[in-house]
């Protein structure tokens, strides 16, 4: 059904965590299969707490929104994540 819900509202890129890698698999197929636009996916390595516990929102975990409040940059989260600061 999230194949159909990202078709149906636009969405293109989708960014989870690499734990989520391997159940991406299925959605360029079904996206074929149901002759919906194919997206870009992207699958960041996964952000920890101080304990090495996976950052998650269904643990109701730190938001960007709390990140951005506490004064962290957008450099500060795209380094979080593993990807290159912007210039």
């Amino acid at each position: 059904s999230v194949v159909v819900d990202d078709a149906v509202q636009g969405v293109t890129h989708i960014v989870r965590g690499r734990d989520l890698f391997w159940a991406t698999a299925a959605h360029p197929l079904l996206q074929e299969l149901r002759d919906l636009p194919p997206q870009v996916y992207h699958h960041h390595r996964l952000i920890t707490d101080a304990d090495g516990k996976k950052l998650s929102k269904s643990d109701r975990s730190t938001a960007l929104h709390d990140l951005r409040q506490a004064g962290a940059t957008p450099n500060d989260i795209r380094e979080k994540v593993g990807l290159a600061p912007i210039p």
